[in-house]
């Protein structure tokens, strides 16, 4: 085994760990508005394991080369990566308003600065984005769209519920912020 696929394997390990342990610590409150998720949290938890899942089998069932050179794994690797430690970054930005079921803190407020300035939901394009970077690692175009399209459909059901739950909350404002920023991908979606 070499050093890259020994980094990959610490970096799925990692990628399980840390949404394991956001799914057990970062749940709303008893005194939170509940009853908005529409059990979007478990859509993605059985969503994104079966696409890892069928992504790694097809990989090694198939041969459907992306490129014929490493560098697409370590490409794929980076965004594994960038994936994960950016969603950290952006779930401790977000402190006690950051819950894993659409909820609304009673103090809430809508975050516009770092990465909010430019996505409403960055948490979820980072994830993404190890979806992605999985799907390149794995070298196989049905890989990549096993990898990435579950979960992206999964997350775009997820910001429809999400986004319905903060105009209800903030209403124009909310309106206001969405016209001023995108989805998952700055300046285009």
């Amino acid at each position: 085994m070499n050093a890259l696929e020994i980094l990959y394997i610490l970096s799925m390990m990692a990628w399980f760990l840390s949404e394991f342990l956001y799914k057990n610590m970062l749940k709303s409150g008893k005194d939170d508005k509940k009853g908005k998720d529409k059990s979007t949290l478990n859509i993605l938890w059985l969503v994104i394991p079966f696409s890892i899942a069928a992504a790694i089998t097809i990989s090694n069932l198939s041969t459907l080369p992306i490129s014929q050179g490493n560098w697409i794994m370590y490409g794929g690797e980076a965004l594994i990566l960038i994936g994960i430690i950016f969603r950290f970054i952006i779930i401790r930005s977000l402190g006690k308003y950051f819950t894993v079921d659409v909820t609304i803190k009673e103090d809430h407020k809508i975050k516009r600065e770092g990465f909010y300035k430019y996505l409403r939901h960055p948490s979820y394009a980072f994830s993404l984005l190890t979806s992605l970077g999985l799907g390149l690692y794995l070298n196989n175009w049905l890989s990549l769209v096993f990898a990435f399209l579950p979960p992206f459909l999964a997350f775009a059901y997820r910001i429809r519920i999400e986004e319905q739950a903060l105009v209800e909350q903030f209403g124009d404002e909310y309106i206001q912020y969405r016209k001023t920023t995108k989805k998952l991908i700055p300046f285009i979606y």
